[in-house]
This record gives C-alpha cells, structure tokens and sequence, in this order.
C-alpha cells in the first residue's frame, strides 16, 4: 500500500531547499544591511558591503570560467579577502582549500597538485612560499595577489592581478544559484601530514550550515557578537565561524597575527566579546604583561579546543574574568562537534573543581547525531566507569564527505558505520567523555597504560612551568617510560628533580616522568604541540 505522506506530499522548491550557509549572508546583508560585518585596521564594512564583495568575487570568478567542483586555495592571514572567499567561492560551486599558512613550499605545492587548483588566492606576505609551491607543483592556477593595506612587510607579486582589482571587475549584483544538492562539497582541508602526504577532508554545504548554526548554539551567541580572529581562518575554515559570525550578523574582527599586545588592544578598542584560540593562545595571555590586560572588561567568552586544556589554564582564564567553553572535534568533524556543556549546578564548587569538570571533552553538539567510546575491535561500548579507555566514534551531518582521492582511507575512517577518531577516552557516568590519549600517544609502561595527558595535567599545576608535553621513551626495563618536555614561566626556576619530585607527590609513581627535559615546545600552526617531534628527540636521548 502506498504511503500517503510520500506520495500525496511532494518536495517542491516551495518547501525545500538544499541547506548552504551562503543563505545565511544574504539574511545578515538584508536584515542588518548597515551593522558592521568586518574591522581590518582602518578598514570597516557594512554587511551589505561585504556581501557586494563576495559577489564580486563570485562574478569575477565565474568570469574566468569558475564552476561547480573546481578548486579555488588560498594561503592568507585572517584579513577580509579570506572571510570573502568562504562565501564567494561556493556562490559559483567551487570549492575553497583554505592552506596552512606555516607549511613549507613543496608542501603547498603537494597540496596545490593534489586539489587540481584553478585559481590561487596569495597573501603578500606569504609570497616567497607561495612562490616556492608554484615551482613544485604541476597544475598552473590563475594566481591572484592580495595586498594588504595593514601589512607593510617584504613580498611580491606573482600574478597579474590584484584581489581588489580582480574583484572590481565583478558585478556586486551577481545572480548566484543555491546548491541544488546540499552534499555537493564547499571546502577542502588538509590535515597536518605529520606521516606521509596530508589527508584531503572534504566538507559539505549541509555539514558547513549546521555546524555554524550549531556553534550560535552551544555557545549561547547573541545576535551581532564582536568576534576576534585569533583562530587561523585556515584551520577547519576557521572551526566554521566565518559562517556563524555571518549568521549572527557579528563583527569580524581581523588580526594578522597572535600577538597578545594586538588581542588586548582590540578586545579594549572594539568591544571584542567572543574569540577562540588553542590552549597555547590563553597561555600566552596568561602570562602577558599584566599591564596589557589593565582595563579589560571581564565576561569576554572564550572558546578553547586542540589539546585538552589543563585545569590549570581554565582556572587562570577565568581568574582573569574571561568565560570559557571547551570544545572537541577534529578536521574531519568540521573542528567542534563536542562540547562540554555546563551545568548551574556546578556553580557553587570550588574554582579549581569547576576547572577540572570544564577540562572534560564533554557531549556531543545539538548538530551531531551521535559519539560513542567505543573497543575499537569489539565495537562495543566502554562501560561509564571513567576508567576503561575506548576511542571516540562520530556519527552525523558533521562528519566529513570523505579523503579527497583516498577512497581507502575513507574506508577505514568510516568502518562500521562510524566515524573513527584515534583518541583514547573514558566514559565519565554522567556520560561526559574525556581524552586520555591519542592512540598513538598512549605509553606503555610495563604492561600499564599511562595517559600523558593525565601527566601534563598535573605538570601544569606546578608553579615555575609555562608549558608541557609528555611522550614515551624508550626503556630497556619497562618497554617505555614517560619523558617530560616543559617551558618555564620567564623568571622561574626548577630542576629536573624537584619536578619529577611534584609528579611522585600527586600522582602514581609509575605514571611520573624519569626525564624532564627544558625546552620551547614545538608547535602547529594553530597552536597544537607537535609531538611526533618530541618522540623523536626523546628517542635520541
């Protein structure tokens, strides 16, 4: 028998209509067309400015021949051509491949050949990488330089034309179409490559609307936010922000570059009420001068994710009066797919008790459909006893389309229906999930698994250490034992000792460092301690 809700009930265009965050700039650009959409310096624009921009850009595109699946990269700064391009791009159905700004040039290049760009949208002063990638790569993209009034540094043009230029020519009124397939791709990210060649992850317009709607959700966003680019726009298409800002007809606050001298600034200068930024950015504004932070008005909401922040520096942000919210997820998730939402009822705990709760990963976005920690062999659940460690599956919209040409990795990402992470977590009983360990950090000390992430918690908690990062080290005795690599504050001092000495007093003996080594923590692009580097130089000691 036929079922009457599907077949007397067509969809039509009058009651659907494929999901696309480019709705959600046409809506800021109509309601809000005169509130401020960006802040460059000097620069300032309206929303239906910036969105005349876009569809410029879009119109000068499409010019060059620009189409449905092509790719457009772009290796910038956070500055107004990049929020452009995440809007004017998908308006002719091309792709945007956001680039690590901190790759080398044959790395830029891999990637360049790998996503078949037309069209390569160059920041001057990335120029000499760019330049670099160029002589690597095989595929020719038109290549458009983008002067920056705000950066007056070295560099050169390596096309013919400027953005501003380029984009003058474009109709600011240009017709630009919906999606009509909402699983059609609107942006490429690579992930870091730390073995072999980076992953592609492809994200789609459906997956790219509700995770920038979703993060207006979780983090309790009111309409028209001032919100500070300290987050690489690069990086997850800036964790979906670009989107978000768009949907809440905020203001785009532009910054070169993380300084904690521009950050203050701007937050005191333009009102800043939302950023985002590693744990290694709220480290750097801890320890700012505290001249810096004079006049700050506290409740400025910070939202921090990458490596799991130790309670020690959520304690400390929120001493200075900034509000946190801790976020998990992964390129493959469009960046936050985790939250760890907050209950009254932990308000009246102890500073240091709210830290840690707010320390764990949490539970899963309104916009994600499912996360589970799960035996990876068994594909069963790990009990709730914060205890058993399993890794973290993902199941939703806001998972990626895939690995751009990988189809076997895709597979193995997707086995069994779920998304597999590679971290390491517990189930906490009031369902809360918290990381150990990517499964590749995890030492094994003995037969006993030790978390390094439980280690740097506790390091952290020391007085005289800045920074930390824990890996395994080779051990004829036990197999492998944990080596510690920390930064100290300017100022302080300690030994090796006494710091292993602090570790035996708060933890078990097995799980403490038997090395500590003095050193600056190498580092990601987006703030992220690279590890891999530091297990090789463990490995050599």
């Amino acid at each position: 028998m036929a079922n009457p809700y599907e077949t007397d009930l067509p969809r039509t265009p009058a009651n659907y209509t494929p999901m696309t965050p480019l709705s959600l700039i046409e809506r800021a650009a109509s309601v809000y067309p005169g509130y401020t959409s960006v802040i460059h310096g000097r620069l300032k624009y309206t929303w239906a400015e910036t969105y005349a921009r876009c569809r410029r850009l879009a119109s000068a595109l499409a010019a060059k021949g620009i189409g449905v699946g092509d790719t457009v990269a772009m290796l910038a700064a956070n500055i107004p051509a990049h929020y452009e391009a995440h809007f004017g791009v998908a308006m002719v159905g091309g792709v945007l491949n956001s680039i690590n700004t901190r790759l080398d040039g044959p790395a830029v290049g891999f990637i360049l050949d790998h996503a078949g760009a037309k069209v390569f949208l160059v920041d001057r002063e990335l120029s000499a990488t760019a330049k670099s990638a160029l002589a690597h790569a095989e595929v020719k993209p038109l290549v458009i330089d983008i002067d920056d009034p705000e950066y007056a540094g070295p560099g050169e043009r390596l096309g013919d034309i400027e953005y501003e230029d380029f984009i003058a020519a474009g109709d600011p009124a240009f017709a630009w179409k919906h999606p009509d397939d909402e699983w059609r791709a609107i942006s490429l990210n690579y992930t870091s490559g730390t073995t072999g060649n980076p992953k592609g992850v492809v994200y789609h317009h459906r997956g790219a609307y509700l995770n920038a709607v979703g993060n207006a959700l979780e983090w309790g966003m009111p309409q028209h936010p001032v919100y500070l680019w300290t987050l690489p726009m690069f990086h997850c298409n800036g964790w979906c922000f670009p989107w978000t800002i768009a949907a809440m007809a905020g203001v785009n606050v532009c910054l070169r570059k993380v300084d904690p001298v521009l950050i203050f600034d701007l937050m005191k200068t333009h009102g800043v009420t939302h950023f985002c930024g590693a744990p290694t950015v709220l480290t750097m504004l801890i320890n700012a001068d505290a001249k810096l932070k004079e006049g700050l008005k506290p409740g400025v909401r910070v939202t921090t994710a990458g490596a799991a922040p130790p309670a020690a520096v959520i304690q400390s942000m929120e001493e200075l009066g900034f509000h946190i919210n801790h976020v998990y997820g992964l390129t493959e998730t469009y960046g936050p797919a985790v939250v760890s939402a907050w209950h009254a009822a932990w308000d009246p705990l102890p500073l240091s008790e709210r830290a840690r709760l707010r320390a764990r990963q949490g539970v899963r976005y309104q916009m994600l459909e499912a996360i589970k920690v799960m035996d990876p062999e068994t594909m069963k659940e790990v009990p709730a006893d914060a205890q058993t460690m399993g890794e973290i599956m993902f199941r939703g919209n806001i998972v990626m389309k895939g690995y751009l040409k990988n189809q076997k990795a895709t597979d193995e990402a997707m086995a069994h229906g779920w998304f597999h992470s590679g971290d390491l977590a517990v189930l906490h009983p009031d369902g809360y999930i918290e990381i150990r360990d990517r499964s590749k950090d995890i030492i094994i000390s003995g037969g006993e698994n030790i978390s390094t992430l439980e280690v740097e918690s506790v390091l952290y908690r020391h007085p005289a250490i800045l920074e930390a990062a824990v890996v395994a080290r080779p051990d004829e005795k036990w197999g492998e034992t944990p080596c510690a690599f920390v930064t100290l504050k300017n100022g302080a001092k300690a030994t090796d000792k006494e710091i292993i000495a602090f570790c035996r007093e708060n933890l078990a003996h097995f799980k403490c460092p038997r090395t500590v080594v003095f050193t600056d923590l190498p580092k990601t692009s987006t703030g992220k301690i690279q590890k891999f580097v530091l297990r090789d130089q463990a490995r050599a000691l």
